[in-house]
C-alpha cells in the first residue's frame, strides 16, 4: 500500500498510520479537511495491530443492552484510582467522557465490528466495559479503520516516515518525508497530527524514563522508535507521565505470543525456579511485570482445566496450546516434573494458594481474588518471561491533543495522540495500566485531534 502525496500544502499531515493516525485521519477528512497519511514501516497497524483491539466505552449504549449500568465518572473514578499521581488529569478527565462516544463512532461511522466483552471484567476495571473484535485480534480493527481510510480516498504512504519536523517562526509547518536512508522532501501542511506512537522500542530513552523495565524483552511494534519525544525536545515540548509504560509479565517462552491473562485472572498462579509464588498476581499483567523481571528464568504460569476452559475462547490461547505452549498433567508432582521442577515445592506452593481461595487463610503476599477458586484437577503450565509492550508518557497534550510547550503554551499547528503522549496510566511505571488506555488514549485522541485540526483550519480561513 503506497500513495503519493501530490498536495503542496495539506491541510492536515498524519504522521503514523496505527489505530491513533488512521482515526485522526478520518475525524479530520469527515470534517472537511484534505489530508494525507504517512507511515515509515511497509505496513500500517503498529501497536494497535498487536493488541486485542479493546478500549473501554463508559456508557454504551451496548453497555445499556446488557444491563450494565456505567458512566464516565466510574470510568474515571477506576483510572485515578488505578493511575495514582498523573500529570494529566484533564484529559484523563476528557477521555473517560468520549470513550462511550468514541466506540460509538468506531461502530456508526467508521464501521469497525467491535462488541461488548462481558466473560469478565479487565485488569482496572469495576465493570464489564471493554469494546472489542470478536477474535480479541487489533489487526481486525486496524483493517477496518483501513477500511474507512480507503473509502474516503484519504491517500496513505507507506514506507515514507517523517525525518524531521519543519518549524517556521515557532509553528510547525510539517515535516520532511522519506524513506529510511534516503532523500527526504518537504511537505507542508496547515496542522501536523504525530501519531507515532512511544518510545519502547528505543532503548535508550527506555533505560532514561523507564529504568525499572530496562532491558525487558521488546514485544511491540519495530516503529515505536520515539520520533515524538525526540522531536519534542527540540522545539521545547513539555513530556507527562513519561515514566508510564505497559509491561506483559506472562509471554510465553519461546513461542513469544501472549499467555492470556484470563489463566491467571480467574485464579492461576505465578512461581519461579524454586516453584515458589513471588507476588501478589491481581496486580495484573502489567503491574506484575517488574515482580517477574525480578525473578531469574525460569517462571511458570500454573492453572487448572476450569481456567484453560474459560480462556478457550480466545484464538491466540487455542493456538498457543495447539502449538505446544502449554504443558500438562493429572497432578502437581507430574506437572513438575514435565517442567524441571521440585514436585513437592510446587505441591507445597498450590496447597497453599488453595486454602487462601478457599479463605481458609490470608494469603502470604495479600491476593484477594482467586476468580474460579482453588487449582484443582488437571493442571497446565507455561514457561513466561516479562515483555515491554508500550510506553504510556510522551508529549503532553491539551484536552484535544495540541502539544503543549514548557509553559503549558499551544505549540502552533502541532497536535499529537496515542502514544506519542502523556496518556492515561500514571506518572511512573507499569501498576497503573488499566486495560484498553492504549488504544483509548490512541483512537479518542486521535479523533479529537483531527476534528480540532479540522476546525482551527475553517476557523482560520473565516478570519482571514
Amino acid at each position: 500500500m503506497s500513495t503519493a502525496l501530490d498536495a503542496d500544502v495539506l491541510d492536515v499531515l498524519v504522521i503514523g498510520a496505527g489505530s491513533c493516525g488512521l482515526a485522526a485521519a478520518i475525524a479530520a477528512h469527515d470534517a472537511g479537511a484534505a489530508v494525507a497519511i504517512v507511515e515509515k514501516r511497509p505496513r500500517p497497524g503498529g501497536n494497535s495491530s498487536l493488541s486485542t483491539g479493546s478500549l473501554p466505552g463508559a456508557g454504551s449504549r451496548f453497555q445499556r443492552a446488557a444491563g450494565i449500568d456505567d458512566s464516565p465518572a466510574m470510568l474515571l473514578a477506576d483510572l485515578m484510582r488505578i493511575a495514582g499521581e498523573t500529570d494529566c488529569p484533564e484529559l484523563m478527565r476528557r477521555l473517560a467522557e468520549q470513550s462511550a462516544p468514541t466506540v460509538e463512532w468506531l461502530v456508526d461511522t467508521v464501521g469497525a465490528r467491535l462488541s461488548l466483552v462481558t466473560a469478565y471484567k479487565h485488569v482496572g476495571h469495576s465493570v464489564a466495559r471493554l469494546h472489542a473484535p470478536v477474535s480479541r485480534r487489533g489487526q481486525d480493527l486496524v483493517d477496518d479503520l483501513l477500511a474507512a481510510v480507503e473509502a474516503r480516498g484519504i491517500p496513505l504512504a507507506v514506507g515514507q516516515g517523517a525525518q524531521r519536523l519543519i518549524v517556521e517562526n515557532g509553528a510547525v509547518a510539517g515535516a520532511s518525508i522519506g524513506a529510511s536512508n534516503t532523500a527526504a522532501s518537504a511537505q507542508r501542511a496547515r496542522k501536523t497530527i504525530l501519531a507515532v506512537n512511544g518510545f519502547a522500542g528505543h532503548p535508550d530513552l527506555v533505560k532514561r524514563f523507564c529504568p525499572e523495565v530496562a532491558g525487558a524483552q521488546y514485544f511491540g511494534a519495530l516503529g515505536s522508535t520515539g520520533e515524538a519525544v525526540l522531536w519534542g525536545e527540540t522545539i521545547g515540548a513539555a513530556l507527562a507521565n513519561i515514566g508510564a509504560y505497559q509491561g506483559y509479565a506472562a509471554v510465553a517462552d519461546p513461542h513469544g505470543s501472549l499467555l492470556s491473562w484470563t489463566t491467571i485472572e480467574k485464579g492461576g498462579i505465578i512461581v519461579n525456579g524454586r516453584a515458589e509464588r513471588f507476588g501478589d498476581e491481581s496486580a495484573g499483567y502489567s503491574g506484575f511485570t517488574r515482580n517477574v523481571m525480578a525473578e531469574a528464568a525460569p517462571r511458570f504460569a500454573i492453572f487448572d482445566q476450569k481456567i484453560f476452559d474459560a480462556a478457550a475462547g480466545e484464538e491466540e490461547f487455542l493456538e498457543l496450546a495447539n502449538y505446544g505452549g502449554l504443558k500438562s498433567a493429572t497432578d502437581a508432582e507430574l506437572l513438575a516434573r514435565e517442567i524441571g521442577l521440585d514436585g513437592a515445592e510446587l505441591s507445597a506452593t498450590i496447597a497453599t494458594s488453595t486454602r487462601a481461595a478457599a479463605g481458609q487463610m490470608a494469603d502470604p503476599f495479600g491476593r484477594r481474588d482467586f476468580g474460579l477458586g482453588a487449582l484443582d484437577g488437571k493442571l497446565y503450565a507455561c514457561r513466561i518471561v516479562p515483555g515491554l509492550f508500550h510506553t504510556q508518557g510522551g508529549l503532553a497534550v491539551d484536552d484535544d491533543g495540541r502539544v503543549l510547550d514548557q509553559q503549558g503554551r499551544p505549540i502552533k499547528n502541532l497536535f499529537a495522540g496515542g502514544g506519542a503522549t502523556g496518556g492515561l496510566s500514571g506518572r511512573m511505571g507499569g501498576a497503573a495500566y488499566a486495560s484498553g488506555n492504549g488504544l483509548l488514549s490512541a483512537i479518542a485522541l486521535g479523533r479529537l485531534a483531527g476534528m480540532a485540526a479540522a476546525s482551527e483550519i475553517r476557523n482560520d480561513a473565516a478570519s482571514s
